[in-house]
């Protein structure tokens, strides 16, 4: 049954085209259901002479019962399956909409720097529900800010956006030399679209990426002997990634002229990983193909994995010889940045394989990328006089691609100060996001007690930190200032902007009460200053 009046209908605009399929699919198997126990009764009836009986073994007694105390609940079924089979189309965008943050709702839009960008017309209120606020009262030509903190568990539910975001939680394990079973798939932000993307067909071993690694990332996370068979040949694959499922997909076509790991031949697999993440859950591989050296699979493996967390992975597709009896032989590895990929070519291509070449922790310029916005409210800018001081607001969206020391997943959280100031009163920090190599923080610093000179002689430092048992670990940071060197005239280490951060904080002060965007790496080679 169908219901012809429309406003009856329920707006189920919010469910994807897999849970609406699904919940129409309960509906019909509880329709057949329904038509099985019709079935039932009839027979019993027939067989029944005793109403009493009958009304026990029917299930008359519950009808009776619930109609008591619940309307009845068939028109409600019937308008849940008419809302789902009017539903509106759904329109597929290719793939580099969807990497690019486009929806079905909403027209392409022009990409704009993604340093910094003006965003006027968001909502005030969208980004900042909750907020954490220092109080600062500057003096000329210092500081010392009186502070009063909310609590730093408060967190913002900021833009439609990230409010509505699915957020995947990665499981922790830690992933090993010796191959173990295949685990099941992974699931673990948002980048802009980068203006150049990488183009498939060329043979990459460690691509000078946000890490900017001198060797194999791989290597960070694994030791051993990788050199005891020479590395050759190549190896043919694709990636794609289906929207509709949130899967990206890795077609492992064949090796060709491999390298001999025994007597004239080698038993070759292969085996994926999603950098920086090395856990069992990252890990997928292919069957092994017996005495050849130029194997064919044709496998699909598959990961789990949102739009959002693509971009800050890095793929690291290895070669192996199985040693049934002895550890497994490295023949060879390609590593691609997908934060680089172009997602419109989905053919297969060849890649040279390539060593693995140790990778010194302390060569690491980066260990992932930060999202954030930032916003200078001069005082009484908002009307009725307020703010009364200055404000500013530092928003926390995200980081992508946190790499730790040991991979896999990271506890994170991230502090921030608002230098000259380093009292213990000053520095906010987020909540602790588990379990995660891309968290999402959504919170928001606020401080105030600013006229727009003190701008220019101060520095916001977010610092990113890895939480591990009682202990922490610094992992990086980005400090935004002017980068003079200078803060009220005297020389500070503090004041070591790089350009890209320099550019969002003086953006920022020449257009007030607008939300300057950037991306921007969690660098590691903060100049230490003094507590």
């Amino acid at each position: 049954m169908v219901m012809e009046g429309e406003g009856e209908l329920l707006d189920l605009s919010h469910l994807s085209e897999a849970e609406q399929s699904s919940i129409l699919e309960v509906l019909l198997r509880d329709s057949e259901l329904r038509s099985r126990d019709d079935g039932r009764l009839r027979a019993l009836q027939q067989k029944e002479a005793d109403p009493v009986r009958l009304r026990s073994l029917s299930g008359a007694w519950f009808n009776e019962e619930r109609s008591k105390r619940h309307r009845d609940t068939k028109n409600g079924v019937d308008i849940v399956q008419a809302s789902i089979r009017r539903r509106k189309p759904r329109t597929d965008l290719p793939l580099s909409g969807v990497f690019n943050g486009q929806t079905e709702d909403a027209p392409p839009t022009n990409n704009k720097d993604p340093t910094c960008q003006i965003n006027d017309k968001k909502d005030e209120d969208d980004k900042r529900s909750y907020r954490s606020q220092n109080r600062l009262t500057p003096t000329p030509r210092t500081r010392s800010p009186n502070t009063q903190s909310l609590q730093d568990s408060n967190s913002i539910s900021s833009s439609d956006y990230y409010s509505r975001r699915n957020v995947h939680r990665e499981e922790t394990g830690e992933g090993t030399l010796q191959d173990s079973e295949d685990t099941n798939s992974v699931s673990s932000g948002v980048t802009d679209a980068d203006p150049t993307p990488l183009r498939p067909g060329s043979s990459v071993s460690s691509l000078q990426s946000n890490y900017t690694l001198s060797g194999s990332m791989m290597s960070l996370f694994s030791s051993g002997e990788f050199g005891a068979v020479e590395v050759k040949g190549r190896v043919l694959f694709s990636l794609d990634y289906d929207t509709q499922r949130e899967e990206l997909q890795i077609r492992v076509c064949r090796c060709e002229d491999l390298a001999a790991a025994r007597k004239n031949h080698s038993d070759p697999y292969v085996k994926a990983y999603l950098l920086p993440d090395k856990s069992s859950h990252s890990k997928k591989k292919t069957s092994v193909k017996k005495k050849t050296l130029s194997p064919v699979f044709d496998q699909t493996l598959k990961y789990k994995i949102s739009v959002s967390e693509v971009r800050g992975r890095t793929l690291n597709l290895s070669v192996w010889h199985a040693a049934p009896l002895g550890r497994n032989l490295f023949l060879g590895e390609v590593e691609l940045e997908l934060a680089h990929w172009d997602w419109k070519h989905t053919c297969s291509d060849w890649y040279q394989l390539q060593p693995r070449v140790q990778c010194s922790p302390e060569s690491i310029s980066s260990r992932g990328n930060i999202l954030l916005s930032i916003k200078f409210i001069p005082a009484g800018s908002e009307g009725g006089g307020l703010p009364l001081t200055g404000e500013l607001h530092i928003w926390l969206r995200e980081a992508q691609g946190l790499l730790s020391t040991k991979g896999g997943v990271v506890d994170s959280f991230i502090k921030s100060y608002v230098l000259p100031d380093t009292s213990r009163s000053s520095g906010q920090k987020t909540r602790v996001v588990k379990r995660s190599v891309s968290p999402t923080y959504n919170h928001t610093m606020v401080y105030d007690g600013f006229q727009p000179a003190d701008l220019r002689e101060a520095c916001a430092e977010l610092t990113v930190w890895h939480r591990e048992g009682l202990k922490t670990h610094l992992l990086g940071g980005v400090r935004l200032s002017r980068g003079t060197g200078l803060s009220y005239g005297v020389a500070v280490c503090w004041m070591d902007s790089t350009e890209e951060e320099a550019s969002v904080w003086n953006s920022m002060i020449l257009n007030p009460n607008h939300w300057m965007d950037t991306t921007l790496p969690i660098r590691t080679n903060l100049a230490d200053r003094p507590e």
